[in-house]
């Protein structure tokens, strides 16, 4: 039995993963955040770099192209961690999508405070299955490709090596 090249696999991967991204911003409405918006684009270069692969179909590109799928994905995967880690309040997140300190401000000074935080904040999932967010979701793709794409340039360097 045939292994998917890696390239095929990364571009199906990464059209449904942008694919559930926009049902969710489109479909169901929720309204992506500053990192949310960020967390995607790793997924668009990696479509770039999959459909330029299988459009060019070149064996002897299968370990480049493995790695620079890596990459994204590596990316992806740094991306993922971090948004994940703002949820969970573990790291501090963008000044422009978390929740300001409202403590020890007179009324005044957080009116002015809340008419200037954007209404979709980093730091509270908009939507779980399980107790995982569409964060932890990207995380959890993320490092499966990375995975595959490793195993899959390890095989690429593997049956081009003389025996």
């Amino acid at each position: 039995m045939r292994a998917i090249p890696v390239p095929a696999a990364a571009f199906i991967a990464s059209a449904l993963v942008i694919a559930g991204f926009l049902f969710f911003q489109y479909g169901d409405g929720l309204v992506p955040c500053e990192l949310c918006l960020l967390d995607r684009w790793p997924w668009y270069a990696a479509i770039g770099i999959s459909g330029l692969a299988l459009a060019l179909r070149r064996p002897e590109s299968a370990r480049p192209v493995a790695l620079l799928l890596g990459i994204c994905f590596l990316v992806s995967t740094g991306l993922g961690g971090y948004h994940v880690g703002v949820e969970q309040h573990i790291f501090a997140g963008p000044g422009a999508c978390t929740a300001p300190s409202l403590s020890g401000q007179s009324v005044e000074e957080l009116l002015q405070q809340l008419k200037a935080t954007p209404a979709i904040r980093c730091d509270v999932p908009q939507w779980t299955l399980f107790g995982v967010s569409l964060a932890g979701f990207d995380l959890l793709a993320s490092l499966l490709l990375l995975a595959l794409c490793l195993f899959g340039g390890r095989r690429a360097a593997l049956e081009r090596s003389p025996a």
